[in-house]
């Protein structure tokens, strides 16, 4: 039949064939920009950066603030024995939280053009980390840049090169492949996962003339839902391009979505008026959910 276009509280939805189920709620608001969104023991952890914490929420709305990171938290993940791993931004580091301390796990700056951001952690304790490449706020010309890995012993590389603004990543359920979002190269980039975690046959996921892919999270039928920001929508595609689903958020970006619930199938989005330091005062960050139908799958 006709797709009809529903409109509730400013957020447009175009149901396409695998239908949005339900309107957006806003499970928590003044945030300062909430980023990277983990579900993980029945709760929603994420990273605020201006306020520098690092927070988690439950369904019902009841938020706890885990650890401080002075120098920006973003990425999130765990190793095998269950300890919080934190991309520290500024300084270039990534953190574990254990027994109620941060200790140093790796020092990415020899192989960071720029402040870390996201970063996906495989069954190995094994983390992929992002970083901007340049500093845009500095008047810097976009260039190339590295995602880093750092294996669980702490020991750090260059896993792959000449990747445009590396963003958010997810790992497929079987451990096989990684894809990430190229944020200025308006695609998701896939690559296989060799077993001492060294990544090969890099290829184009899907990609699309205008994406501005952010943070990502992957769902049962191996498609992958992208938060955009410059778009001001998040869209479910699949691998080879083909949209299935768009939320359009109208006046707010979507920075970073995560599948979670307590059935897999609640979309967390982060989202903002805006980005940069300038936005944290206005305390304009949210995260807000949707119901949708295909579960969570993979990692993060």
């Amino acid at each position: 039949g006709s797709i009809k276009q529903i409109s509730i509280t400013g957020i447009i939805f175009r149901p396409l064939r695998n239908a949005l189920m339900s309107k957006m709620h806003t499970l928590l608001s003044n945030l300062t920009f909430p980023e990277g969104p983990r579900w993980h023991d029945g709760m929603l952890w994420f990273s605020d950066f201006y306020s520098h914490e690092v927070i988690t929420v439950d369904e019902k709305g009841t938020r706890n603030t885990i650890v401080s990171v002075p120098e920006q938290p973003s990425g999130l993940g765990w190793n095998t024995q269950g300890d919080l791993l934190i991309v520290s931004m500024r300084d270039q580091k990534l953190l574990r939280h254990s027994n109620h301390r941060l200790i140093e796990h790796a020092d990415l700056s020899p192989y960071s053009n720029y402040w870390c951001n996201d970063m996906v952690v495989d069954k190995s304790g094994g983390a992929y980390i992002g970083n901007f490449g340049f500093d845009r706020h500095a008047g810097e010309k976009p260039k190339p840049t590295t995602l880093v890995r750092v294996d669980p012993n702490g020991e750090a590389s260059i896993a792959a090169e000449d990747l445009w603004f590396p963003n958010g990543a997810v790992i497929t359920p079987d451990n096989s492949t990684l894809i990430i979002a190229e944020t200025r190269a308006s695609r998701l980039t896939a690559f296989d996962i060799l077993q001492n975690g060294e990544l090969k046959n890099r290829r184009v996921f899907a990609e699309t003339n205008n994406m501005y892919p952010d943070g990502i999270c992957l769902d049962e039928e191996g498609a992958i839902w992208v938060a955009d920001p410059k778009n001001k929508e998040v869209i479910r595609i699949k691998e080879g391009g083909e949209i299935t689903d768009k939320l359009e958020l109208e006046t707010r970006g979507a920075y970073a979505c995560m599948l979670g619930g307590n059935d897999g199938k609640t979309l967390f989005i982060c989202t903002n008026t805006g980005s940069g330091p300038d936005i944290a005062n206005q305390r304009a960050g949210r995260i807000e959910t949707t119901r949708v139908k295909i579960a969570k799958a993979g990692r993060p």
